[in-house]
């Protein structure tokens, strides 16, 4: 520290010329260690901290802020907002000190804003932290992205639904964005990718919610949904699919081919959540047409939740190509195959599927077998066809995966029993 900065400091102190004058002519006696020091003096409690934002620019016209000079100023700014929230003033009081950053050519760079987002956070300020990203879109606060790609926050929008996220404030999410892109703030595309991510969390939390509710109905502790309840239900995930399909084409209409499996990946998601099988069928078919062909269990699932809807053709299509597959994945689709017609109460179908699985030299699981078994006998109450379960019997009796059936049946009206041996 040469006697150069206490001159510096006295000059600048005393407030008679312009600091950029003081330190013109003092240039020479000046060290960049000198420069660095004076900024600190000025940013520290009581002292004029306009002062330290006219030396940067000074220095920063001068060309003399290298990297450390950089952090060093982004440092004494981030203490700034600090005491600013502390003290509880005004969102539009910390947008203005980054407004006069960048006015100095201290332009705020993403990690700036994201500190400031998470300072609010931090602090139990959630609201200030919306109101404050709000204001930096609607000023039009330009920042620098380092990193771009999906695996970044991209923005202020998306670093503050990956926030709330976090959190699982799941529609919370999803109303911030709509909320940004209604008011013409123009979020970045991430956000929308962040919001769709929420939407399928919340369709498979509400999902879980809903299966707990029919376990509870079936058990007899709470009475069975009535018609305006069901209806509630339903419209609720459909305002949730609705509002992910929006985002989905917002982002396809602003952001690059980049995004497009993205997309895809999200929406089959929220449609596999939703039980929504002719859709994530044809989310599927995308994928794979885009080059990123999902993975073997996705198609099983998407079988599955088609199996229980009764969707033929879509069951037939998903199907093709398993005979080329080995055993191993032939009996894991399979078994997708048959739990979902047992899902959807199509037992003759899962029987087929169980006879199929026989012939090709696979074994169903034990439970499956018993709950075909037991779906197939209630049917028997309804329609009076026994031949279905007669059938099943035969062919896992051949197997020997049980052994030989005794069937009664009483003919009331010539008052004759029959035995038969399956």
């Amino acid at each position: 520290m040469g006697e150069g900065f206490f001159e510096a400091i006295v000059e600048l102190e005393r407030m008679v010329r312009e600091p950029a004058d003081v330190l013109q002519e003092m240039n020479n006696r000046l060290s960049p260690r000198d420069l660095q020091l004076v900024l600190v003096y000025f940013s520290q409690e009581g002292r004029d901290s306009w002062c330290a934002l006219e030396v940067f620019e000074w220095l920063n016209k001068e060309n003399k802020v290298d990297k450390e000079t950089i952090e060093l100023m982004i440092s004494i700014m981030c203490g700034w907002v600090r005491k600013l929230i502390q003290r509880k003033h005004s969102v539009g009081d910390v947008v203005d000190l980054l407004v006069d950053m960048d006015c100095v050519g201290l332009k705020p760079n993403f990690s700036m804003i994201e500190k400031v987002i998470s300072l609010y956070w931090e602090m139990g300020k959630k609201e200030d932290a919306v109101l404050f990203v709000k204001e930096v879109l609607r000023r039009g606060i330009s920042y620098c992205v380092d990193n771009h790609g999906e695996n970044n926050k991209g923005g202020p929008t998306g670093y503050l639904a990956w926030k709330m996220m976090v959190d699982g404030n799941y529609t919370d999410v999803v109303r911030l964005v709509l909320d940004h892109k209604e008011s013409g703030l123009k979020p970045e595309v991430y956000s929308y990718l962040i919001a769709m991510t929420a939407v399928v969390k919340e369709l498979n939390e509400f999902s879980k919610a809903l299966r707990k509710l029919k376990g509870f109905v079936k058990a007899g502790l709470v009475a069975e949904l009535d018609v305006e309840n069901v209806m509630f239900i339903e419209k609720y995930q459909s305002d949730l699919l609705s509002r992910g399909v929006r985002l989905s084409n917002w982002v396809i209409e602003e952001g690059s081919s980049l995004h497009s499996a993205a997309v895809h990946e999200r929406l089959l998601a929220m449609y596999i959540c939703a039980g929504r099988g002719l859709e994530a069928e044809e989310e599927l078919w995308k994928m794979k047409l885009l080059g990123k062909d999902p993975d073997r269990e996705l198609y099983d699932i998407v079988l599955a939740i088609c199996a229980s809807q009764k969707e033929t053709s879509a069951v037939t299509r998903l199907l093709t190509g398993m005979e080329v597959s080995g055993s191993k994945c032939r009996k894991k689709t399979l078994l997708w195959l048959l739990r979902g017609f047992v899902k959807g109460g199509h037992y003759q179908d899962a029987s087929n599927t169980i006879i199929k699985m026989l012939d090709m030299g696979l074994s169903p699981e034990y439970l499956d077998r018993a709950a075909v078994l037991q779906g197939l006998r209630k049917s028997i109450q309804e329609s009076g066809n026994v031949e279905p379960y007669l059938k099943l019997c035969k062919h896992l009796s051949d197997a020997s995966l049980i052994g030989p059936c005794l069937v009664y049946m009483y003919i009331g009206r010539y008052q004759l029993w029959i035995i038969k041996m399956v």
